[in-house]
């Protein structure tokens, strides 16, 4: 599918490069750094062969009847109908039934700001596929129930963030603690947004703490993006400062541990089929169970996860993690009693 959705995606930089009056006859290498220039941000050639070219022309040819021929005199390519464009092209019924699914997905964030700029973007799609919202099928929101949370408080800071964010803008806030219930002033230089749970998080650079610290944002007010550039650590790496956490814990200083538990037959099922993490696989299996492995760092959101699974599932190790389920599980043992 990414393969197919890249390959339209240049058929569409191609159609342009075509179409441009100000740099007509674009030669296959032209053609190359337009798509490599949009898709990639850069022309260096190392994700775009000539070939790759050579196949999207031939394709728009042939699916498409895209005009497009090859001057000898002038050395590039052109469309024998200046009129042409691939955009004009009528989707199918299945690709209209595609984006309906996905607007509608979409429409879940109808009432959070950031989404709400895209509104006018969305019926231009809309009108574009000729989607006409009077005769609108509400097949899809009778057959197809999304989750959603009971809150999108926070949600109002996602834009501006996501600003500070690209320009590495120093960001100033008020920050209600859960446990304290009392509010401090914040002076960060935000990194990354993650939702989790139908909760939106900011993991960013304490500019006070000196340290990668996650604020959720459904707690922070008196958001301040000032325009001055923020100090941001040379190591972080968004794609990996997640990459052995369970839910929204994570940190440099934060160490994976392998964790073995084992669980009876039908919670096994269920563990298998929705994994706690990626690094999750089987040890081993028999009538009675299976007993899973994986590489994690031990959270709070690990252990609820652990513990939703009750007496049908056993941590072997570390020690650390099976003494704080046994505790926890007699203190509910205690409330129940008492």
């Amino acid at each position: 599918m990414p393969h197919i959705k890249n390959a339209l995606i240049r058929y569409r930089i191609i159609d342009k490069a075509l179409r441009d009056e100000y740099h007509p006859f674009p030669t296959k290498q032209d053609l190359r750094y337009a798509c490599e220039e949009s898709l990639y941000g850069d022309s260096s050639g190392e994700h775009i062969c000539d070939s790759t070219i050579e196949k999207d022309l031939f394709a728009m040819r042939e699916e498409h009847d895209a005009p497009i021929k090859y001057s000898k005199r002038e050395k590039g390519y052109y469309y024998v109908d200046k009129d042409f464009s691939i955009n004009e092209i009528p989707l199918s019924n299945d690709d209209i039934s595609s984006i309906q699914f996905a607007l509608s997905t979409l429409s879940q964030f109808k009432d959070t700001a950031m989404f709400k700029q895209f509104g006018f973007a969305l019926n231009k799609i809309v009108d574009r596929v000729n989607v006409d919202q009077s005769k609108k099928d509400d097949s899809i929101e009778s057959s197809v129930q999304f989750e959603t949370g009971n809150t999108t408080t926070g949600n109002e800071h996602l834009s501006p963030l996501l600003s500070a964010i690209k320009d590495k803008n120093v960001t100033y806030f008020e920050y209600e603690s859960f446990i304290s219930q009392q509010r401090k002033r914040r002076m960060v230089t935000p990194l990354l947004l993650k939702e989790y749970q139908n909760r939106w998080y900011l993991i960013s650079f304490d500019l006070v703490k000196d340290g990668i610290i996650t604020y959720a944002l459904d707690r922070i007010a008196d958001l301040e993006v000032s325009e001055q550039t923020g100090k941001t650590p040379n190591d972080f790496n968004p794609d990996l400062f997640f990459k052995y956490s369970v839910g929204i814990t994570a940190g440099q200083n934060s160490q994976p541990e392998q964790i073995i538990f084992e669980a009876n037959s039908v919670a096994s099922r269920y563990i298998d089929s929705q994994p706690f993490h990626d690094s999750q696989e089987v040890l081993d299996s028999s009538e009675k169970g299976s007993r899973f492995s994986l590489n994690a760092i031990v959270s709070e959101e690990l252990i609820r996860k652990l513990m939703s699974y009750g007496g049908e599932l056993k941590v072997i190790q570390p020690q650390s993690l099976s003494k704080e389920l046994m505790k926890r599980a007699e203190d509910t043992l205690r409330r129940y009693s008492s």
